[in-house]
């Protein structure tokens, strides 16, 4: 029994391959590889980058572990570094301790019940989950043109909403990851009045499973409108206060200016999106280039910044606020009456009162609830824009009432590959800035 405790305590946290070795278990190949192969770089141009660091002696350098824990790494991620002195040579983030599983799960949970899984991936974007979920199963059922209005619209107000908590929670966390501790008091409690609006609307703070095929659980409530005209009104001048606390703070830009840079290259080369990607100077948001819902009906501005550093990667998401306040004002002007799912028995459950009036909607309500409704078979990709970059979701039908397979392409699970080529070269005092500029939710890296 002692020697296998002691084999067990050896072994420690020992993720085999997905840990970083020293530079004396690997090839040069590998240490290339490493460094830049995966940019789809030429290989004497990741020899070139490689050079700098090509030997500099096993006694000069050491590996440590930054994580796994909350909050500096965002949740349970681990980076393993590789340091010459307080310069970052090499990093390698280790994922999985979440293990939620959800893909899998997804595939014995009925397309209906569905909804209740995806929310709780990207839980700072709850809504946006339950958007992609049931607009791809709407495509596979042929009734994503049928959708009505109201349910169109109140998915747009939704979405918008939420990437405003969510990039909310991002000022806080950021602030606080950077010494500005009272920035995380400030977002938090703006936060939390977008929260208090969503649980009026949807009975729930978080994790809603409001967004479902066929439209939304209900109605907006009696006065929804003047709720939300006065978190816009709150908003604004909180905003102003953040850019006094922090946008023009000289000790802000010295802890994100030139930190963290990524290139365009890079960025495109690893499949970033969101604010990493619009950071290096691209303008790609999917709710303008590849639009859904009634966004080609909306005006609103890409923020794109120009260096591919934290401080740009920040200032996106504070813009990126105002945006989405922009939009919003417009829906509460274009929202229209009428259904808020569409009439479809296959879909909608039957209103709860006829429940009690009628054993056919009792039978129906129970079927529903119990056996789910049918999926034509196929397989569908449907991405929207989250508050983290393009969240995709596929799903292979085989006619069933549940996923043959599904897959979640997760924004967060892609930019975290992004974290070794922003953070080589730093310096270690910079590696909590860099990861809280990519804003990633472990539990959609650990789906």
């Amino acid at each position: 029994m002692s020697d296998l405790l002691s084999t067990v305590v050896s072994a420690g946290t020992f993720e085999g391959n997905q840990e970083l070795r020293s530079r004396s278990e690997l090839t040069a190949k590998e240490v290339m590889r490493e460094v830049g192969a995966v940019l789809r770089m030429s290989e004497a141009d990741v020899a070139l980058l490689a050079e700098v660091e090509s030997d500099p002696g096993e006694d000069q350098t050491m590996i440590i572990n930054m994580g796994p824990q909350h909050p500096s790494t965002h949740g349970v991620l681990r980076l393993m570094l590789e340091l010459k002195g307080e310069t970052v040579l090499r990093c390698k983030p280790i994922i999985g301790y979440l293990h939620t599983g959800m893909e899998k799960t997804g595939e014995s949970l009925t397309f209906m019940q569905g909804g209740t899984n995806v929310t709780r991936m990207d839980y700072a974007s709850p809504l946006n989950n339950e958007l992609v979920f049931s607009m791809a199963t709407e495509k596979l059922l042929g009734i994503d043109g049928d959708i009505p209005e109201r349910a169109v619209w109140m998915r747009m107000l939704l979405s918008e909403m939420n990437r405003m908590s969510s990039h909310l929670l991002f000022m806080a966390s950021n602030g606080m990851d950077i010494g500005a501790v009272s920035m995380m008091l400030y977002g938090w409690r703006e936060r939390e009045e977008v929260l208090r609006f969503f649980q009026k609307v949807t009975g729930l703070r978080m994790n809603h499973n409001f967004i479902r095929p066929g439209g939304v659980a209900a109605d907006l409530p009696e006065g929804w409108r003047d709720d939300v005209l006065e978190i816009l009104e709150m908003l604004g001048p909180r905003l102003e206060e953040y850019d006094t606390l922090m946008t023009g703070q000289p000790i802000w830009r010295e802890r994100l200016q030139g930190v963290g840079v990524i290139t365009q290259q890079e960025a495109i080369a690893l499949g970033a999106t969101g604010p990493i990607l619009r950071s290096t100077g691209l303008a790609w948001d999917l709710r303008r280039d590849m639009p859904y819902l009634n966004y080609k009906d909306v005006d609103f501005d890409v923020i794109v910044g120009s260096y591919g550093d934290a401080f740009d990667r920040y200032a996106i998401r504070l813009a990126e606020i105002r945006e989405s306040m922009r939009i919003v004002r417009q829906i509460l002007d274009k929202m229209p009456g009428g259904d808020f799912r569409i009439q479809n028995k296959k879909v909608t459950p039957p209103p709860r009162a006829r429940i009690d009036e009628s054993m056919e909607a009792l039978i129906h309500h129970f079927k529903i609830f119990t056996e789910g409704f049918k999926v034509p078979e196929g397989e569908v990709y449907v991405a929207i824009e989250s508050p983290r970059g393009e969240i995709g979701c596929y799903i292979a039908s085989d006619g069933s009432a549940t996923p043959y397979r599904m897959h979640v392409r997760a924004p967060s699970f892609v930019n975290v590959q992004a974290l070794p080529h922003m953070m080589r070269g730093g310096l270690v005092a910079d590696a909590v800035a860099v990861i809280s500029s990519v804003d990633p939710v472990l539990g959609e890296v650990d789906r």
